[in-house]
């Protein structure tokens, strides 16, 4: 957002001032996802003061709708419990469910209870769903018709709705509610009005059902190039949809958690917002786990003190095939956790990609290989480094085998990790970093000193 700092800096301005009118001005001319982040900048005491002049109930929502979750929970149970019912009638179906899921038991409840009845229900059906599901993510208030409408008839009823979710598509429905087939509606739009919908509908409808997960949803979105997706039951029978601003966030979420988990800092989306105690608690298993791998590392260096004792340069070039070799195990993991999150990479091509892989680690084991090589003989030919028992030439065919080894290692490793874990319905994505960090580590070292061993014996 473009003058965002200006932008802070006037509202806290104008809250110092008590510039009521001249605030709400500023606030109206906002976007709600622009208002949105400059609340992630404020205090908690600003945002609602600021929330509450907001002048209109609609962007309001939407602000409340666009912002993160801990401040959305702060401030619902700062805010008068009638601005809160305000806000809550002019929400979707699918975020009051999200806000409420948010709250304290109790505010949840109070909040049910004032709604009315048939609300209230919807809303107790959507957060009866797993948070990460379809059925989580639906809004249920679907517009269809039947497959016996005309064009000119569909388009007339179209016309006539302002609470539905219209999205671009009409879906088609039977005579037992069940979902039939789809209409853009470009197409729709476009027939001759005599025309029946079952005349023009797709009937090859990408629908999910309630308990599909959102990555799945968010897969089928982004295949097929579509802005919603139709919820359905077991029965076939239409629940709801899924809308491609959802889909988004779904994979902005999912992406964001996955890059967290690998780089173990843990999976909370609003860890920036977090104190630093937060943080340090979120982190300490992931580090201890790399703390461990340390340890045993350790104790394989000192396992190899008699080799290390007679050629003293092989320390040395220790830390620099092990970083290579981490880089490269990272890069792979990374990118075949990618391609696993994405659809790219699947079970029945996963070997192939493994391998691929593999030729990468050897590609570029073997050129650092020779230039470290290269540089262990020419080190060890000066007088450089004390090279002990070994020849200058034994040097540097050691680190450089023992570099090209290691990142080979590496890169299958990183490859074959993820793709063993999603095989075994795990994420990838939680294990995949430390798991592949501490393994690259151990298997670097013992290949190198097993190369040295070779030449010093």
């Amino acid at each position: 957002m473009k003058d965002l700092h200006l932008h802070i800096d006037t509202v806290r301005r104008l809250l110092r001032r008590h510039a009521k009118r001249n605030l709400e001005n500023m606030l109206a001319k906002l976007h709600p996802a622009d208002l949105a982040l400059i609340f992630r900048h404020i205090t908690t005491e600003e945002i609602n003061e600021v929330f509450l002049m907001i002048p209109d109930v609609e962007q309001a929502a939407e602000v409340l709708s666009e912002m993160d979750e801990h401040l959305i929970e702060e401030l619902i149970t700062e805010i008068p419990i009638e601005q809160t019912m305000k806000l809550m009638k002019a929400l979707s179906s699918d975020d009051e469910a999200d806000i409420l899921q948010l709250l304290p038991d109790e505010l949840a409840e109070d909040i049910l209870n004032r709604l009315k009845a048939s609300e209230s229900e919807e809303l107790e059906t959507l957060m009866a769903y797993p948070e990460n599901s379809a059925g989580g993510l639906m809004i249920p208030d679907v517009f269809s018709l039947h497959e016996d409408t005309s064009v000119g008839d569909a388009i007339a009823s179209i016309q006539t709705q302002d609470e539905q979710e219209m999205v671009f598509y009409l879906y088609v429905i039977d005579d037992r509610q069940h979902l039939v087939g789809v209409i853009s509606l470009r197409d729709l739009i476009t027939s001759r009005p005599e025309k029946t919908l079952d005349q023009l509908m797709t009937t090859h409808v990408h629908a999910v059902q309630p308990l599909t997960d959102q990555e799945e949803v968010a897969h089928i979105v982004s295949r097929y190039n579509i802005l919603a997706v139709p919820v359905v039951d077991a029965s076939n029978k239409l629940m709801g949809i899924i809308t491609v601003d959802d889909v988004i966030d779904v994979i902005r979420e999912e992406a964001t958690e996955d890059f967290l988990q690998m780089a173990g800092a843990g999976r909370d989306r609003d860890i920036l917002m977090k104190s630093a105690f937060s943080n340090a608690k979120t982190r300490v298993p992931w580090l201890f786990a790399s703390w461990m791998g340390g340890m045993l590392v350790a104790s394989i260096i000192t396992s190899y003190e008699e080799t290390l004792g007679q050629v003293l340069a092989l320390m040395a070039f220790l830390p620099i095939i092990i970083g290579m070799a981490g880089n490269v195990g990272t890069q792979t993991a990374t990118i075949i956790v990618r391609g696993i999150a994405t659809g790219r990479v699947e079970t029945a091509t996963a070997l192939h990609i493994v391998f691929k892989e593999l030729q990468v680690g050897l590609m570029l084991g073997g050129l650092y290989g020779l230039l470290l090589g290269g540089a262990g003989y020419a080190l060890g030919q000066i007088g450089y480094m004390e090279i002990g028992v070994m020849t200058s030439v034994e040097l540097g065919i050691t680190v450089g085998i023992g570099i090209i080894l290691a990142m080979t290692t590496a890169a299958f490793v990183g490859a074959i990790v993820p793709v063993v874990l999603h095989r075994m319905n795990l994420d990838p994505a939680v294990a995949t970093g430390p798991f592949v960090t501490t393994s690259v580590d151990i298997l670097g070292v013992v290949v190198y000193f097993i190369v040295a061993g070779f030449f010093i014996l």
